[in-house]
């Protein structure tokens, strides 16, 4: 997106910012998450920081990525390059005096984003005596409300991943393993469009489908057993997450479609009520009352949701212990699991825009139970 397009939101996003940096009393933040970078001046490269005072925009990144950075920023940010150390040029852009910041004025830093390293070089600067102060995720609480260009990107992600697996659940068949199968769905997700797997794919069979965070392994797929798949696709830096669990080979039997109908139900439920300005507990509890009602609620350890974006895991959250309420405009999970050791578990993930008419579903929806034979 080129700065000064009609649909170039960087400008407006910078205002939230400066807003945000007089209201915490800030002269310009220093801003060392990639995404963050990303999300205010356009560089998608794996290394530079960033100074946002209330009226500039400074990027110090690397030699490599002069030309990318120029290109991405446009003239919305200003670009330096530095040939050895990206702090040393900061600190010396920083004493030069950048546009808004009074010397000697406080700077914040984003101390979840800032390694113990770096940090203390501040304490070393040269120059004018920074008064360096942790601020918080300031631009994380600007993130959490998508724009209609972060929705359509996140939609293409997910169209992305819909297609993929559907390729993929084409060639499935018992006795391949999860890393051939992961193999083909992560094959799938580059030849219709994904820059990236925002997250190591998670292919996992049989009993080990009850773990909910399983390492893709070399196990073999025996007929009629649960197949649980959970990945990402992301287009334009977006990110889609999706979960499917499928039978292999076989007809489900009675046990398998009862625990799967009891997940498909209680994810229905929660991406159809869920609404910004409910409490993040409140719609956990869409899906999780009626897996409680079941007799399962020990099985479903993890939260019903969190958000998506820049990241696959970003703010807000939909857990037990949330209780701030979700803001409009958000993207989130919908993913409840139910996981029975030794046996297996089921999960089903979409993505869901909170719109101000109600939730938007982003992701297929194709929940039905589906049979590999």
């Amino acid at each position: 997106m080129s700065a000064g397009s009609s649909r170039d939101r960087r400008p407006q996003r910078h205002a939230a910012l400066a807003a945000l940096l007089e209201a915490e009393g800030l002269g310009a933040l220093l801003v060392t998450s990639r995404p963050n970078i990303r999300y205010l001046t356009g560089f998608s490269g794996s290394a530079g920081v960033v100074v946002a005072t209330r009226t500039a925009l400074l990027l110090v990144t690397d030699f490599r990525y002069d030309e990318q950075a120029r290109q991405e920023c446009g003239a919305f940010a200003r670009v330096e390059i530095e040939g050895t150390s990206v702090w040393d040029r900061l600190f010396k852009e920083l004493g030069a005096g950048v546009s808004g910041l009074v010397s000697g004025g406080s700077v914040g830093f984003e101390a979840h984003a800032t390694s113990v390293k770096d940090a203390e070089r501040f304490a070393s600067a040269p120059g004018a005596a920074w008064r360096w102060k942790p601020a918080g995720e300031l631009v994380e609480r600007l993130r959490v409300r998508k724009d209609a260009g972060e929705v359509a990107a996140i939609r293409a992600a997910a169209g992305v991943a819909g297609a993929a697996l559907r390729d993929t659940f084409a060639g499935v068949r018992p006795g391949q393993t999860e890393l051939e199968i992961a193999g083909v769905l992560e094959g799938a997700l580059r030849r219709h469009g994904s820059e990236a797997h925002p997250f190591a794919t998670i292919v996992a069979s049989g009993p080990r489908s009850a773990l909910p965070h399983a390492h893709t392994s070399a196990r073999t797929v025996a007929a009629g057993e649960w197949l649980l798949l959970d990945f990402g696709a992301v287009v334009d830096g977006y990110c889609a997450d999706v979960t499917r669990t499928v039978v292999v080979g076989a007809r489900a039997d009675e046990t398998q479609r009862a625990l799967y109908g009891l997940v498909q139900e209680a994810q229905r439920l929660a991406r159809e009520g869920v609404r910004a300005g409910m409490s993040g507990r409140d719609a956990d509890a869409l899906a999780r009352d009626p897996i409680d009602a079941r007799g399962f609620g020990a099985a479903f350890g993890h939260s019903t949701g969190h958000g998506l974006g820049l990241e696959v895991h970003e703010a807000p959250r939909l857990a037990r212990t949330a209780q701030d309420p979700l803001p409009e405009g958000a993207v989130v999970t919908i993913e409840p699991g139910v996981y029975v050791a030794g046996r297996g578990g089921v999960r089903i993930e979409d993505d869901v825009h909170l719109s101000p008419d109600g939730p938007v579903l982003l992701t297929d929806g194709c929940t039905d139970l589906v049979e590999l034979v």
